[in-house]
């Protein structure tokens, strides 16, 4: 959706899908919308409690099944597991992603673990395609005015053009820039300091699992220790996001830093947070 300064304050059902990479605010900016009554919309939720529920429930059952005391009573049915999600704790989500490395350490082999990287890019498209009918959904049977959609740091790596273009027609697009030396750094440390697992676009995988084994004289994915190779590759990563991003916002969105999206303290301050960038994009040459 594209807007000048007037239109936009007359939009009377606002619709935002946040942008960026994981860190520079997007969950915190949706958390606060949520407590001035936006009806938010978590992909990673979505995924997990639709898309991929089942698959989450069967590794679940597959560790289980290990355990001789817990697969008599899942055999016989005498107890049910359950996917727990929450929308602050995507932690069945990150556990079925996994990272890639030694078994022994809780790696995945690249096969597995390309399998579900596969099977979390459909699951992150076909979230996407249920925005619109959220977005009825929480002004129909909710009562919510107004919509956020708070993505995954993966959007720009699903290489998908409708899902793009569908968010593109149905809510204004606000990327979250790291502006700074400090600021990216800071938010690489905090990604090393506790790495987590990550979606990768296969050529992008393709092209740095082999510089890693080379770097670190491994011949082997099996050799590799998870969370090592997570912390080394995600400043690549970063800096690979950074233009695709960037490609999303010029045509289709609007752009914001990261800093400013900080000092958002509440909704007045987020919609003038918007207005800027609308005022911004508007008066740049050749601008919305």
């Amino acid at each position: 959706m594209h807007f000048t300064l007037p239109s936009f304050r007359a939009w009377k059902h606002k619709t935002v899908t946040l942008l960026g990479m994981s860190g520079v605010g997007k969950t915190y900016l949706s958390a606060l919308l949520r407590s001035h009554d936006w009806f938010h919309y978590s992909g990673d939720y979505r995924i997990g409690t639709r898309y991929l529920d089942e698959p989450i429930l069967d590794l679940i059952k597959r560790q289980a099944m290990q355990v001789p005391f817990l697969r008599d009573l899942l055999r016989r049915d005498w107890i049910d597991i359950k996917n727990n999600i929450k929308i602050h704790d995507l932690g069945p989500v990150l556990a079925y992603v996994g990272k890639l490395g030694n078994p022994e350490r809780g790696g995945l082999s690249l096969e597995e673990f390309s399998r579900r990287q596969a099977a979390y890019r459909r699951a992150e498209i076909a979230a996407m395609a249920d925005v619109p009918e959220f977005i009825r959904k929480g002004r129909e049977i909710y009562g919510y005015d107004h919509f956020v959609n708070d993505v995954g740091g993966s959007l720009c790596e699903l290489e998908d053009d409708g899902v793009i273009e569908l968010l593109a027609r149905h809510t204004l697009i606000l990327y979250i820039q790291v502006t700074s030396a400090e600021e990216e750094a800071a938010l690489i440390a905090r990604a090393q300091s506790d790495p987590k697992p990550l979606y990768f676009r296969p050529a992008f995988l393709a092209e740095h699992l082999p510089l890693y084994l080379r770097e670190k004289g491994l011949e082997y994915v099996a050799q590799i220790e998870p969370d090592d190779f997570a912390r080394w590759v995600f400043p690549q990563l970063f800096r690979s996001r950074v233009p695709r991003y960037e490609a999303i916002a010029r045509p289709h969105g609007y752009t914001v830093t990261s800093r400013e999206a900080a000092q958002v303290r509440d909704e007045k301050d987020f919609l003038a947070l918007l207005e800027g960038a609308v005022a911004r994009k508007a008066a740049a040459p050749g601008g919305a």
